[in-house]
């Protein structure tokens, strides 16, 4: 059987992202071996610099690349960092890779997970302000990201059964409504709707308390209802062996955890832990996808 390689493009060429790939590539040269790239290595554009140059081929190799998977000519997708305020000189309301590319697979409500070796973050809502998130949080879509993260575990990730970890929006997850009432209202009937589809789930649970050693073990994942309360305690346990991954499409995409770091861009300092990760887990996934 012929294997399909995975997707892969480069990122904003003004930033870490074609070179963190070329050097994970040079790391694992089998792994090298089933990558399609989408770049250019004759492109000459300002390193560090945010240009409208920049953002129009990030955008094309981005899009030329999910095309490719979605034709089925790449069983999966991983995308160099990109930046936003550059994409978005040239792609009006661009919002993010992750929004991007479920819109041109027809998903509406795709789903970010953070993976590490030892603990997977999801974010119920992505990169809105902080005083929106409480309006934006509704039963029916906490309950919809926890359905897709126990569907993605097994198909993407091989776990048998998941074991899913919900936190609470407010400290000590609302304490009984003492310190907001969102947790017994919005979260916990969410927990009890994916109960009854079957998904094995525990919450609300007070996050500092989710996220502590001894308690993250639980979890095969742990959903978050807003950015930084997953981002935060991933970071700090991960740092650069955590990977970017959509949940909610018909294939399986992965990115570095970082950006395009236009500080260090150029003078070849980057590390390739992140994107090597990204490769890793998006050929594993796509070896077992049917």
């Amino acid at each position: 059987m012929i294997r399909r390689p995975v997707a892969v493009s480069l990122g904003d060429p003004a930033g870490i992202g074609p070179e963190v790939c070329a050097k994970a590539l040079a790391r694992d040269r089998r792994l090298a071996a089933r990558c399609l790239l989408f770049g250019d290595p004759a492109v000459r554009v300002p390193r560090g610099r945010v240009t409208r140059e920049a953002g129009v081929l990030a955008a094309r190799w981005l899009e030329d690349a999910a095309r490719a998977v979605l034709r089925g000519e790449a069983a999966a997708l991983v995308t160099g960092p990109v930046n936003k305020e550059a994409i978005a000189l040239s792609v009006p309301g661009f919002r993010g890779q992750t929004e991007f590319i479920a819109a041109l697979a027809g998903v509406r409500e795709p789903v970010m997970m953070l993976a590490g070796p030892t603990l997977r973050v999801v974010c119920v809502t992505r990169h809105i302000p902080l005083s929106r998130v409480p309006r934006a949080l509704s039963t029916g879509l906490i309950m919809r990201t926890i359905l897709t993260v126990a569907r993605d575990l097994v198909r993407w990730f091989g776990i048998v059964r998941p074991s899913i970890g919900v936190c609470g929006l407010n400290p000590h997850a609302g304490e009984g409504g003492l310190v907001g009432r969102e947790d017994a209202r919005v979260v916990a009937p969410a927990v009890r709707l994916a109960l009854r589809r079957g998904v094995r789930v525990a919450g609300p649970l007070p996050a500092d308390a989710a996220f502590a050693a001894g308690h993250r073990e639980r979890y095969d994942a742990v959903v978050a209802m807003y950015h930084d309360q997953a981002m935060i305690p991933i970071k700090a346990v991960e740092m650069d062996r955590a990977v970017n991954a959509t949940l909610g499409l018909p294939f399986l995409r992965t990115s570095p955890a970082h950006g395009t770091a236009f500080d260090i861009a150029g003078r070849g300092v980057a590390r390739s832990d992140s994107m090597l990760a990204a490769i890793r887990m998006a050929v594993q996934s796509a070896g077992g996808r049917k």
